[in-house]
């Protein structure tokens, strides 16, 4: 489904705000809609990890247009880059970060971990937009035996579908680079560089590095992972929020999901202004833009969306442990998605479901 967002305040705060007016003021209480009035406490500084990908380009748009840090007011907005969800989740583990763009696989490894108590979605953000690109001479399953294929990093959502779909078609692979088709996780602008130079046959990766392979590495689609999924829809990125600070702040986190649903909704109401914010955040987080052709290649096979197709995360779950590269368990809880659906309700929109694995 997708669902389109407006700017506007929450329902619940406006007629909190309606309701008790001046009488509030006077009596020297919160707002209905502080994190006082909520059971916290305000946030001085939200601490927000994201990756230099297409794949997280709310953030990046939201970053570019001010859009986050105007939802957050005074809270100070400072952000960190990671190449790949289990580092961002290592960071977010260690109170180093408070909330992430992240991939599905890590953000449920995490939650497993800790027995429900590390972190929740709190939002979607992107589906589609990753493949298994390959070098030439590479034209069928059967050509990958022996071969060596990159993902960003072990454990991470591009990772799993890798080694879940090559043991589909009937090859082991081990997290050591081992067995008939041998995965070395790479950092994407290694990986770039690697398969340019010949020593990678191919890699299963995110925009835009899937657009840079073919049409900077000479790279051709083998697997288009949106053909792997009931509607082409699977869940490539989804917004992580630490349980504690929710706990701690959850008006900061409204706020959050807020410019997050700002920046969703400005994607697709102004897509040539947001391809210029894009390209603008990545040359500030990386030192270069992307070429204009691989800008646009990338953001035609993504869908900017809030809802984290939640009836898919069992399947992911599934696959993380047969990839052997996560932990068996429940996730039931993994989604807080009622500061989400206030949001969506305030706008008019329709809600986004939790699949019965969290609140909604």
């Amino acid at each position: 489904m997708k669902t389109r967002t407006t700017l506007a305040l929450t329902v619940l705060g406006l007629a909190a705000v309606m309701m008790t007016g001046c009488a509030s003021s006077a009596a020297g209480a919160p707002p209905a809609d502080s994190d006082e009035a909520l059971g916290g406490t305000p946030a001085e500084e939200l601490r927000l990890g994201y990756f230099a990908n297409v794949t997280h380009a709310p953030a990046l748009v939201g970053l570019q247009e001010g859009l986050l840090q105007d939802a957050l007011g005074d809270t100070k907005l400072s952000t960190e880059i990671f190449n790949a969800g289990p580092a961002a989740v290592e960071a977010l583990s260690a109170g180093a970060i408070d909330a992430a763009y992240i991939g599905p696989n890590p953000a449920i490894n995490t939650f497993v971990k800790s027995g429900g108590q590390s972190a929740v979605v709190v939002s979607g953000v992107a589906s589609g937009g990753a493949a298994l690109v390959v070098a030439d001479g590479i034209d069928d399953p059967a050509d990958l035996e022996g071969t060596t294929l990159a993902s960003p990093q072990l454990g991470n959502t591009q990772d799993v579908a890798l080694r879940t779909w090559l043991a589909d078609e009937g090859y082991t692979t081990d997290t050591q680079g081992g067995g008939d088709v041998h995965v070395t996780p790479t950092e994407n602008s290694q990986t770039l560089t690697l398969f340019q130079q010949g020593d990678l046959d191919g890699a299963w990766l995110p925009e835009p590095w899937v657009s840079r392979l073919i049409i900077d590495g000479g790279a051709h689609v083998l697997v288009d992972e949106a053909d792997l999924w009931d509607d082409g829809d699977f869940p490539t990125t989804v917004l992580l929020v630490s349980k504690q600070f929710l706990a701690d702040h959850p008006a900061t986190v409204e706020a959050l999901v807020e410019g997050h649903a700002d920046a969703v909704q400005f994607i697709e109401d102004e897509p040539e202004q947001a391809a210029e914010d894009i390209n603008a955040q990545l040359e500030a987080d990386t030192g270069k833009p992307l070429g204009d052709e691989v800008l646009a290649r990338s953001l035609e096979h993504v869908r900017f969306t809030v809802d984290p197709v939640a009836d898919t995360f069992e399947e992911v779950l599934a696959n993380g442990v047969a990839a052997g590269t996560a932990k068996d368990g429940s996730i039931d809880g993994l989604f807080d998605l009622a500061i989400l659906n206030r949001v969506l309700e305030a706008r008019g929109e329709e809600p986004v479901s939790a699949a019965g694995l969290g609140t909604e």
